[in-house]
C-alpha cells in the first residue's frame, strides 16, 4: 500500500510538472505570435495560421477562430488519441485561446489602430525569424510534455502515433495548404502582394518546423557507451542499481596485451550521459570509455517501432 501511495504521488507530481511546462510553452508561443507575427501580417501554418488569415481579411478575433476549430478537431480525434492526450490538449488550446486574446489586448496600437511593430518598419523578415523561433520552440516544449496546442498538431500527433513520421513532416503538408490559400483571398491585395505573403509564409513554415524537429530529436537522441575497465563489475552494478539501466557484458580480447577483458555496452539517452560518466569516474578513473551517437534505439525503454507488419 505504501509503495502504491508513493507511485500515485510521483504520478501526480509528474502530471503537475507537465502542465506547468505546457503553460510556459503556451506563453512563449503567444509572445512570439502576438509580438512578432501579427503586427507584420505574417501568415503561419496550422489553426493559428487560419485564425490569422481570417483576422487579416475580416478583423475577426484570432482567439475565437482558434478555439472553434480546435473544438471540432478535438472531438474528431478523441478515439485515436484518447482522453489522456486530449486532456492536456484541451487544457492547452483553451488556455492558449485566452492568452492570445489577453496579449492582443496588452499590445500597443498606433494612431491607425494597428499593432505597433516592435522592430520598426521594413523588418518583416527579422520578425519572422524571431517569432517562428519562439513558436517552433514552444510547440516542441508542449509536445515533449505530452500535450498539443491543438489544430493541425492533433492531426500530426494522430499520424505520429502509428507511423514513424516526424511531426514536422506532417505539419509541413498541412501548412502548405493553409499558407497557399492566401493566393485566393482578394482582401490581401493584388496577386504580387498575395504571392509575397505566401513566400513569407513558406519561410515561417521552414523555421518553425525546423525548430520543432530539432528540439524533439535532440531530446530523443540516444548514445552508446563501450566501457573497458578492470572494475567492470562495480561499474555495471552501479549503473544497473543507481540508474535502473540495463547493461550488456561482452567478451573482449586485447590484441597487444593478449588479456581477456569484459566490455560493458550501454544504450542510453543523451541526457543521461553526464550521470553515466560521473559513476564511471567515481569507480575507476582509468577506465577506457567510448561514446558514440546512434541514429535510433527502439524497444523497451526507448522509442516504439512504428511499422506495420503484414499478417500472413
Amino acid at each position: 500500500m505504501e509503495n502504491k501511495g508513493v507511485l500515485n504521488k510521483q504520478r501526480i507530481m509528474k502530471n503537475l510538472t507537465d502542465y506547468v511546462i505546457i503553460t510556459l510553452g503556451l506563453i512563449l508561443y503567444s509572445l512570439g505570435f502576438t509580438i512578432f507575427l501579427l503586427p507584420y501580417k505574417i501568415v503561419t501554418g496550422g489553426v493559428a495560421g487560419i485564425s490569422a488569415i481570417a483576422f487579416y481579411a475580416t478583423g475577426f478575433p484570432v482567439e475565437y477562430t482558434f478555439f472553434g476549430i480546435n473544438v471540432v478537431l478535438g472531438v474528431l480525434a478523441l478515439r485515436i488519441l484518447g482522453w489522456k492526450f486530449l486532456s492536456k490538449t484541451i487544457y492547452a488550446f483553451c488556455l492558449l485561446s485566452f492568452i492570445l486574446g489577453l496579449f492582443q489586448e496588452l499590445m500597443p496600437v498606433d494612431e491607425t489602430g494597428h499593432y505597433v511593430k516592435i522592430l520598426g518598419e521594413e523588418q518583416q523578415f527579422m520578425a519572422l525569424i524571431l517569432g517562428c523561433t519562439m513558436t517552433g520552440s514552444a510547440l516542441a516544449i508542449v509536445f515533449l510534455s505530452g500535450g498539443s496546442t491543438g489544430g493541425t498538431d492533433i492531426i500530426a500527433a494522430s499520424i505520429n502515433k502509428y507511423r514513424n513520421i516526424s511531426l514536422g513532416t506532417v505539419l509541413t503538408f498541412t501548412d502548405l495548404l493553409i499558407i497557399s490559400s492566401c493566393l485566393l483571398i482578394p482582401q490581401f491585395g493584388d496577386m504580387l502582394q498575395r504571392a509575397h505573403m505566401v513566400v513569407f509564409g513558406l519561410c515561417t513554415m521552414f523555421v518553425e518546423n525546423f525548430m520543432l524537429d530539432y528540439l524533439m530529436n535532440r531530446r530523443r537522441q540516444s548514445v552508446q557507451f563501450m566501457i573497458i575497465s578492470s572494475k567492470w563489475k562495480e561499474i555495471a552494478d552501479a549503473i544497473g542499481t543507481q540508474m535502473d539501466h540495463g547493461v550488456t557484458i561482452l567478451d573482449g580480447h586485447g590484441w597487444y596485451t593478449g588479456q581477456e577483458r569484459k566490455v560493458l555496452c550501454i544504450l542510453a539517452r543523451r541526457s543521461e550521459s553526464a550521470d553515466i560518466f560521473r559513476l564511471i569516474k567515481m569507480i575507476d578513473t582509468r577506465a577506457f570509455v567510448s561514446q558514440s551517437a546512434v541514429i535510433g534505439v527502439f524497444g523497451e525503454g526507448f522509442d516504439q517501432i512504428k511499422i506495420d507488419v503484414k499478417k500472413k
